[in-house]
């Protein structure tokens, strides 16, 4: 069974994650083939239009804990070959048809695609707080949402899909049976613009959404070293043997005390 379907329908792809019993969460071979996939995508004149999916009741549970615990470091492993949708240089219209759990590396890919459509029953999670050292801070700033939702998405909150619909994360929301038939009613609204305006208008608006100032980026990145490294390992192996995780904080409990900030970081 392939962990990547695909379905061409005229001018648009149907990209599918394929591993229901694991939520579709992403191991090195469906990195792998994703990114093959993308590749194939974007260099097919014949494709304009994709529609990202899962199978199952999951659209992805994002890194896959027990391959990570198996190999004993945290995070997912990159792919050997470079992932376009990912990387930012496909330069073709990407949409969303969230099924089911969106979490983790899950929801960001939902955050890389152009348009999206949820079924009502989808949850969302932005996972880095219960995986790393330093919780999603650029999520809800990409997303333009204001500070007290946007500390909600860091720190690890689910959300419903009607209340990203509410707060415009989410273009449309929809029964499971109509899923694919709005994705693909979008496609097709998008598949009668002339094709420059279609591939220019998405560059143009993906230039124009907010990214953290560098000075923040760095702090970001002092952060994610700030505290106990064990406990990145100590919450995936808590998650694949279903327990509680026992964290230790810091190597020195002192260092809860001195935060890196703006002014104390390099440039």
């Amino acid at each position: 069974m392939a962990v990547v379907e695909t379905e061409r329908l005229g001018q648009v792809l149907v990209v599918r994650m394929n591993r229901p019993e694991r939520l579709n969460a992403l191991n090195l071979e469906m990195r792998t083939r994703l990114a093959e996939t993308w590749t194939e995508f974007r260099r097919d004149a014949g494709l304009e239009v994709a529609i990202f999916t899962g199978t199952g009741r999951g659209f992805c549970a994002g890194e896959d804990m027990r391959e990570s615990v198996q190999r004993g470091t945290p995070g997912g492993q990159r792919p050997p070959i470079e992932d376009p949708f990912m990387s930012g240089v496909l330069e073709k219209p990407v949409i969303a048809a969230v099924n089911g759990y969106a979490m983790g590396g899950g929801f960001m890919l939902v955050e890389r695609t152009d348009l999206r459509v949820a079924v009502r029953e989808a949850v969302f999670e932005v996972s880095e707080a219960k995986r790393w050292l330093l919780g999603g801070y650029n999520h809800g700033y990409v997303a333009n949402l204001p500070y007290p939702i946007a500390m909600e998405m860091a720190l690890g909150f689910r959300f419903t899909a009607e209340r990203f619909y509410e707060i415009g994360f989410l273009n449309r929301l929809v029964d499971a049976d109509q899923l694919i038939p709005s994705a693909i009613a979008m496609a097709e609204h998008l598949l009668t613009l002339p094709p420059a305006s279609r591939v220019n208008t998405v560059h143009m608006m993906r230039q124009m959404r907010p990214m953290p100032a560098p000075e923040v980026q760095r702090l970001g990145a002092a952060l994610r070293e700030h505290g106990a490294k064990s406990d990145l390992m100590e919450s995936r192996a808590a998650f694949a043997e279903k327990r509680a995780p026992n964290f230790k904080g810091w190597d020195n409990p002192e260092d809860r005390y001195r935060l890196p900030t703006l002014d104390t970081i390099e440039s």
